[in-house]
């Protein structure tokens, strides 16, 4: 198995995520942990391991670099994008590639300037249940498919200072399931319908946002789309899908730690509730992601998660936050200068 050495951008949350997906995979070493702050980047190297590093020249020009994965807060994607294209460096970018469409152009741009491999962190595509719906799809178990749907509901509203700077409940969260549908379904939508409400932590309705969102989005074949996303749930982080087709519906559940189900004089059915949050729900899905990015490099194709999926995905975004605003349908702008 070939090995790529790379360079891990950042070392907030999510590089904390990838630090030791990397480190589990055969065939990815990490090389470097690159902060602009060298007291972090050493902190993480001395966790992860590679070599702590604050200069972003040196980095790129290090000929033990193959590719670099950059983990950084999302307002410094676009800039990292186009250094490490010209510098020739396969890129795995978390998502969003930006909260602008203007901004992604630009990085867009970049990546058509300087073809390098490059793949946005969808990660639920990868998750296995989810995969596994898609191929059922796909294979047409359901037959023609007239509705697929999406429950998306977060244990408990994040920081407000989070909040403040996510770019918006759609284009933070509930972007994942736009993505998800999207690669499910085969298709992106013609309109989209949204409406958003604030029920959980009036802060974040003081900040314009929402806590709990309803979309649906319009297909070109006739297929109806739903997202149900809620940053507050009682009983646990649920994640759910169904497609629902002519011939039948296939379903993903929610994981649990007890997955017994139990009948007795005190109860039927009940479980304990959900304990996961999305880095345990999803754990295995970051290490396929990375996966599928080691083969598209080392066999010179292009990732499954592209630059063109992302700019999709924050366009269908950026129009739900519009149609909630405005309680009106709305068409995403799929327009863009360069590569879509």
């Amino acid at each position: 198995m070939q090995t790529l050495g790379l360079a891990l951008m950042g070392t907030g949350r999510m590089a904390h995520v990838y630090g030791p997906k990397i480190g589990a995979h055969p065939g990815l070493r990490l090389e470097v942990i690159y902060n602009p702050r060298m007291s972090s980047a050493t902190k993480a190297a001395e966790q992860y391991g590679g070599r702590a590093m604050d200069d972003l020249d040196a980095v790129l020009a290090d000929p033990a670099v193959d590719a670099v994965v950059i983990a950084t807060p999302t307002d410094t994607h676009v800039d990292y994008i186009e250094a490490a294209a010209r510098a020739g460096k396969p890129i795995y970018c978390e998502k969003p590639l930006d909260q602008s469409l203007e901004r992604v152009d630009r990085a867009m741009s970049a990546l058509h300037a300087y073809p390098v491999p490059f793949m946005l962190g969808f990660n639920r595509r990868f998750d296995p249940d989810n995969a596994a719906l898609r191929d059922a799809v796909t294979r047409g178990e359901v037959g023609r498919l007239n509705m697929l749907m999406s429950w998306s509901r977060e244990p408990s509203p994040p920081p407000i200072e989070y909040v403040c700077v996510s770019g918006g409940y759609f284009v933070d969260a509930a972007i994942h399931d736009i993505d998800l549908l999207c690669w499910i379904a085969g298709e992106r939508p013609a309109e989209v319908m949204a409406a958003g409400s604030c029920m959980f932590d009036d802060r974040i309705g003081a900040e314009g946002d929402f806590d709990m969102t309803m979309t649906t989005l319009k297909m070109p074949s006739g297929a109806l789309l739903h997202i149900n996303n809620s940053r507050a749930c009682a009983y646990g982080f649920d994640q759910r899908l169904e497609a629902f087709g002519d011939k039948g519906m296939v379903q993903t559940l929610n994981h649990r730690d007890d997955n017994l189900v139990r009948w007795n004089k005190a109860r039927t059915v009940a479980r304990e509730p959900l304990k996961h949050f999305f880095l345990e729900r999803f754990d295995q899905s970051f290490y396929n992601a990375l996966d599928e990015f080691h083969q598209a490099v080392t066999e010179d194709r292009a990732p499954s998660a592209t630059a063109q999926d992302g700019r999709a995905a924050l366009a269908i975004a950026l129009a739900c936050a519009q149609s909630a605003n405005t309680g009106t349908a709305v068409e995403p702008n799929y327009g863009c200068t360069a590569g879509c």
